[in-house]
């Protein structure tokens, strides 16, 4: 295992001023973020494939660890675009992508169509694909999510145990779903507040990485938190970096 951070823990910065925070901040690996969203945008990038392995490669010898993909298209060009991606990916030497759960009311045999088709195109070009824990999705759910991963073969997950604390999940057992896990994204959380202060929530940051070495997990431990007025964001990534490191 090892630690890494998130490009959304500066969302408001352009790509290459978060890689030199990051950096100054000593982490080692990165999780880029390519969302529609935000400031590195996917339809940017895949218009020209070249000029995007270039800009993603541009890390000041941080190791890329994953992807997050959030895609702004539909239909059958977001199969298109997400197969254009992955081949970004494999050229930037990348394996795990991580892409967004289908929001509650989505029908579940249609989520599972749509992971199929991704986890097919992703495996084509040897690429893993990882479905996102997140609040107000089907992944909200740790029995949903394991079915999820059952009914379509070679789906991993990006585990994020603030939504199993903070959402209608609490309190459920998250051993059975270990085993899928590919990437994880992390922050300290109470069932009352999504992030909180490195220290005072309710993330038992040892007992995760003790379950996650029993199975076998060597990833990233992505510090994923979002700056807010009550935080200083430096010391806070900095304290969460440290705690980690002293768990490997």
């Amino acid at each position: 295992m090892f630690v890494a951070a998130s490009t959304e823990c500066w969302p408001e910065m352009e790509f290459e001023e978060a890689i030199e925070v990051l950096t100054d901040l000593e982490f080692s690996a990165v999780e880029i973020a390519v969302h529609e969203s935000g400031t590195l945008k996917p339809s940017q990038l895949l218009g020209d494939p070249d000029r995007a392995v270039q800009i993603l490669r541009h890390t000041h010898r941080l190791d890329i660890s994953s992807y997050s993909l959030e895609l702004g298209s539909k239909g059958a060009a977001h199969y298109e675009d997400f197969k254009e991606f992955c081949r970004i990916a494999k050229t930037t030497k990348v394996v795990n992508v991580t892409v967004p759960s289908g929001e509650h009311g989505t029908p579940f045999n249609e989520e599972v169509e749509h992971l199929q088709q991704l986890v097919m195109i992703a495996e084509s070009e040897g690429i893993r694909v990882a479905v996102r824990s997140q609040l107000g999705c089907l992944s909200e759910d740790p029995d949903t999510l394991m079915v999820l991963c059952n009914n379509v073969d070679g789906l991993g997950i990006t585990l994020d145990p603030s939504v199993y604390i903070c959402g209608s999940a609490n309190g459920k057992n998250l051993d059975k779903i270990l085993k899928f896990v590919c990437n994880v994204h992390l922050r300290d959380t109470r069932p009352d507040a999504f992030q909180v202060s490195v220290g005072q929530g309710e993330v038992d940051y040892g007992k995760l990485v003790t379950q996650l070495e029993r199975d076998k997990y060597d990833r990233g431990l992505v510090v994923h938190m979002t700056p807010c007025d009550e935080m200083d964001q430096r010391v806070e990534l900095r304290k969460l970096r440290r705690l980690l490191e002293t768990l490997m």
